[in-house]
Parts: structure tokens; sequence; C-alpha cells
């Protein structure tokens, strides 16, 4: 490594550490070999040992290079896919067995050895896709979140689909869905996998459950070719516990704190984000994803995390940690202006989303998850009540206008007892369908970008574990297959039409039309570009009105283009077949209103008609 790039892992400046460090493939002097390279400053006695020298850690010595403490030694003739580790006496004098901790490649758990792999050289078919990429401020973004090993059943020999085998499945999926993006969550190495990869051992090691590098490589350059934009969840806030991995690596805190706050509230051990050579570490890793498997966005987990101790405002302010994602973000930033960096986030943090320079985080999108919070408390409530929780519907976009947000319904809300979101709906069987299809409706037309967890779309009854594939059988109730044509057709509209998506940050394009009709709970708002106007209508209790007068903005004719209430949905059929006529006055003190009929517990789609002007009519030629 050139003194000024050691230099910058150091001061906590390097996003290319895993250029150098690791196991990489060269040929010194005609022979073709591996050279590994190791940060462990307090160890001594270093050795590479793997199946290429039968583990005598006395074959290959490792010789250290620099004063701060990296190791190195050459390998002639080590193969591809040959596992390793290093050996070395640590600060306490003991001789440990350690895996590498910037390895590419790792062996399937219960084993625990790093292994050689040639990450080089893959030929990448998306050349127009990634010309055209951008971070989507002004464009449609329906993420589907998923856990690769539980989106579809193991083989019959117990296996999981590879990344390769499951893009013959996923990618038709998506694309018939209308869905724009996906989010796997972490696809980095670890041991246990209740952890769903929030705990890990190599955090540039991808997952080898369901493959090597390439064939990761392939699924995105496979999404790419089909107009999917890929967004990897990863975890910089803590590391798995085992001992061959990075607790006390080198028989120090190398990675993590020496205090209180080592322990993290998952159990794990917490990264000392204050640390610049951990600082280098992380973001090398999140760097490397971006760089090698093109995905298009990093979404940092636990922010909250970073931001304070242990995720407590009390305890104060984590100032090395909020250095080290100001760093992350400017330097991504830089080095991949197309990439997206997205915040999971539970905190009123100010500036999560504003550009570091004028003093905020720097994330492009930030999770609203007191959105989510809100809303899912408003539809578990029954409608006698809900009246006294008016705010909890409209809360949301008094502060919209901080951030840049997008609208979750994750993993997170669907695991350890908290029910799906089916089930978290008020109501009987046929209620919380209705009460789903009104959620989702709301969702898509909130301003923000949205995220639906797998399953989501066809409204499983059971929560997500990841020991098994979704429930794809109940695709044949009538409620959950329509459930999923809605879905897409809302993904669909979403794309299509500008006012849902563009400049969504701008107020003068959000309007409440009626906002403080408590004793009805009915709701409506607009959403306006150019010479573009929506008007969304909700119902959020059981009373039918064959008509509403529902206030609006703007003189015209409105065509009803999506309603929840219709049987393609397994809804009642109460909807707005033709169009309907702006009248004047309105009680909300708006110059209009039109009059619409409103299914219990429905939703509804407005699109102002635009106005042709007929040509002028030729004069009739003799």
């Amino acid at each position: 490594m050139a003194f000024g790039l050691l230099y910058d892992f150091l001061m906590g400046q390097c996003i290319e550490a895993h250029n150098y460090f690791g196991a990489h493939f060269e040929n010194r002097d005609g022979t073709n070999g591996v050279v590994f390279r190791l940060y462990a400053p307090c160890a001594d006695d270093v050795s590479v040992i793997g199946e290429f020298n039968n583990w005598d850690p006395f074959a290959s010595k490792m010789n250290r290079i620099d004063e701060c403490g990296v190791w190195e030694v050459f390998v002639p003739n080590v193969q591809n896919y040959q596992a390793y580790k290093f050996h070395f006496k640590n600060a306490k004098g003991e001789y440990v067995d350690k895996a590498d901790p910037f390895a590419f490649f790792s062996e399937s758990r219960p084993l625990t050895c790093s292994k050689v792999f040639d990450n080089k050289n893959f030929a990448w078919h998306d050349d127009e896709f990634m010309k055209k990429r951008t971070r989507n401020f002004d464009k449609p973004m329906s993420i589907y979140e998923m856990h690769l090993g539980s989106w579809y059943e193991k083989t019959a020999e117990g296996n999981y689909l590879s990344y390769e085998q499951i893009a013959d499945y996923l990618i038709p999926y998506l694309k018939g869905m209308g869905y724009t993006h996906v989010e796997f969550m972490p696809l980095v190495q670890h041991p246990f996998d209740g952890s769903w990869g929030y705990q890990a051992t190599g955090f540039f090691s991808i997952d080898s459950r369901y493959g090597n590098p390439f064939q990761l490589m392939s699924l995105v350059d496979r999404l790419h070719n089909a107009g999917i934009g890929c967004i990897i969840d990863f975890a910089p806030v803590h590391f798995a516990t085992d001992s061959w991995a990075l607790a006390e690596f080198d028989g120090t805190f190398l990675f993590e704190y020496d205090n209180e706050y080592r322990i993290s509230p998952w159990g794990s051990y917490q990264f000392n984000l204050g640390k610049d050579p951990v600082r280098s570490f992380l973001m090398s890793a999140m760097n490397y994803f971006v760089d090698y498997f093109h995905f298009d966005g990093v979404r940092v987990d636990a922010v909250s995390n970073i931001l304070y101790y242990n995720g407590n405002s009390s305890l104060g302010i984590n100032e090395g940690a909020v250095e080290f994602i100001k760093r992350l973000n400017g330097k991504m930033h830089i080095a991949h202006d197309s990439v997206m960096m997205i915040a999971e986030d539970s905190t009123d943090f100010a500036g999560t989303t504003k550009p570091t320079e004028t003093g905020g985080l720097g994330f492009d999108y930030k999770w609203d998850l007191g959105w989510m919070n809100d809303t899912l408390k408003y539809y578990s409530i029954d409608p006698i009540y809900k009246k006294y929780d008016h705010n909890l519907f409209t809360f949301s976009m008094a502060y919209f206008y901080s951030d840049n947000f997008m609208l979750p319904l994750s993993h997170d809300e669907v695991v350890h007892g908290k029910g799906t979101i089916v089930n978290k709906m008020w109501g009987d069987y046929e209620q919380k369908f209705a009460l789903v299809r009104n959620l989702y409706t709301y969702q898509f037309a909130h301003p923000g970008k949205k995220l639906n967890f797998m399953g989501n779309e066809f409204a499983s009854f059971d929560e997500w574990n990841e020991t098994k594939g979704l429930p794809w059988n109940v695709k044949k109730y009538p409620n959950h297959d329509s459930m999923s044509r809605m879905v897409r057709d809302l993904n669909l509209i979403y794309k299509k039409e500008k006012a849902m998506h563009f400049e969504e940050h701008n107020p003068a394009h959000f309007r409440w039309l009626m906002v403080d009709n408590k004793d009805q709970s009915v709701f409506a708002f607009q959403r306006m570009v150019d010479d573009e106007c929506l008007i969304f209508v909700f119902n959020m209790t059981t009373n039918y009105y064959d008509y509403i007068n529902i206030p609006a903005l703007e003189e015209g004719e409105y065509e009803e283009i999506f309603n929840t209430d219709k049987d393609i949905y397994s809804g009642w059929g109460q909807y707005n077949g033709v169009p309907v006529k702006t009248e004047q006055g309105s009680f909300e003190g708006l110059p209009y209103h039109i009059t619409i009929k409103l299914a219990c517990l429905g939703a509804c789609i407005f699109r102002k008609k635009k106005h042709v002007e007929e040509a002028p009519k030729k004069a009739p030629t003799k």
C-alpha cells in the first residue's frame, strides 16, 4: 500500500482498504500466488495458515512491513476457494486463529475459515443502467424489501436457492408487480441465521449461504438489465461476538469500545466509530459493495445507535460516531454521485438528510418511522374511537418537509409477535382486508418513497420466519390474490402519475382538502404538478356514503382512476363509474367540491381530466 493510502486508513479517511488488505492474487517474478495482508498492531509471530500449506503455522510467516501494524506475506500457487486463517500471538500472549476481517468469501456456517476468492474481472452487462442511474429524487421509488433465504422455499435437498437460481423467480415477479427497486437484508457473512445478517463476522465477505461473489454480481447484473435497482442493507453499528472473528481481534479492543458501551442492546459488540481505522474499515466495506457489486444504494441500519450511545438520547450525542456518518456520506457521494445513502433512523435528530456542508448528516433519505408507528396505530383503532386520535393520520405532513422521507412497512413490523400488517388492522376478516387496501393506498398517496417487506403485498397472516419460505399458497384465496393485484396496480399508477412522485418535498404540490372532519373520519388531500392534479379520499369508518361532498381547489371534471372497493380487489363494488364535475362552494372554505360515492373503509383516487381544445374546423373545400 502506498504510504498515502495507509495514512488515510489510519486517519479514518480511506474507502478502498479492501483493495490492499485481505487476500489478493498477484504475479511476482513470474510466479502466481496470493499476497495476504493483515492489520493487527498488537499481534506478534503472525502467519497465514490454510489448505495451501497444510495449516502449518511455520510455513508462511508474515512480515511486519510497517510500524503501525501491517503484516504481509506472498504465498505462491494458492488456488481460488482455498480456506485460510491468520495465526498469531495476541497482546495477551495467547496464540489464536482468526478469520480475515477483509476476506471476500468464507466457508458456510458452522465452519469459520475465510476463503481465497479472485473477485476481479466479472463480465458486467449493465452499462446502460449505470449510465442512467440517479438518486431518484424526482422519480418513483417503490422498494421490495426481502430476506433472500426465506423468500422462496429451500430445495428438496434442504439448500437455499443460490443468487443465480433465485434470479429466475425473483426478477419476473418484481417486474410483474411493478417494483422499481429491491432491498436485500444484509448479505454479509454471519454465523447465526436468526440474526438475519445484522450481527456479522465478515463485512467484506458475501453471504456464502447463497453462493460466491460472482453469483451475487450476476444477480445484480440481471436485475439491472430488467430495470430494477438494488439496495443493500448494512449494519455498521455492531458485530458478532464469536472469538474467531473481530472480537478482541489482536488481544485488544481493536474494533470495539473498551468501556461500558462495548455491549450493544442486542448483546453483540459495538464498533468504536470514533476510532479512525474502524471508520476506514466500515466505509471501505460499504464502498466495496457499491463498487464491486454495483449496488445502487446503501441502507444504514440503526442510525439512532450511531447518533446516541446505545440509541439513548439521554446519554448524549456520540460525536465521534456522528463524524463517522458525515464522513461516510460525504466520501460515498464523491466516489459515487448516483448512489443513494439511506438512514434507518428512529430519532428526531435535525438534518439527517441535509448536506454535510450545512451541518447535516448527508443522507439522501430517512425512514419515516414516526409515520409508520402513527399510521399502524391509527388503523388498529376501532372506528368509533378514531376521532380521538385523528392527528395520527395527519401529523406526518406537519414535519414532512424537514427531511427526505421514505415510508417503510418493513420486516421489523412483522416479527417477534407484533403481528403481520393484516393482523394489525381493526375489525373482522373482511374489514381487516378492506383496511389493508386502504392503508396501502394511503402509503402510495402520501408523499415519500415507498418500502414494503415481502409478504405484505398479499397480506400474509403468518409472521415472517427466516427458517421457511413465504406462504405463497395463500394466493389461491381471493382476498390475498386480489391484494397482490391491487399492490401491482398501485405501483403502476404511482410510476405513471407524475403528481405522485415529482418534487415531493415542494409544499406547493400538496394540499389538504379535508383534514378536520373528525366526526366522520374522512380525509382528502390533493397533489398536483404542473397541469396534473390528483385527489385522494379515505374513509376510515364502516359508514357508507351514497354521496359525500369532497372539497376541491380546482374547477373541472375528475375521473376515478382507482378504488379499493372494486370487486377485482375483493371489495363490495361501491365505486364511481363516471367522471364527476366540480360544483361551487365547500364547507372547508375551498371554492369547489365534488360529490362522490364513498365505500366503507374505502380509498379512492381521482384525476382531473385535462381540457383538450378542439382543433379549428377547416372551411369546406370545393
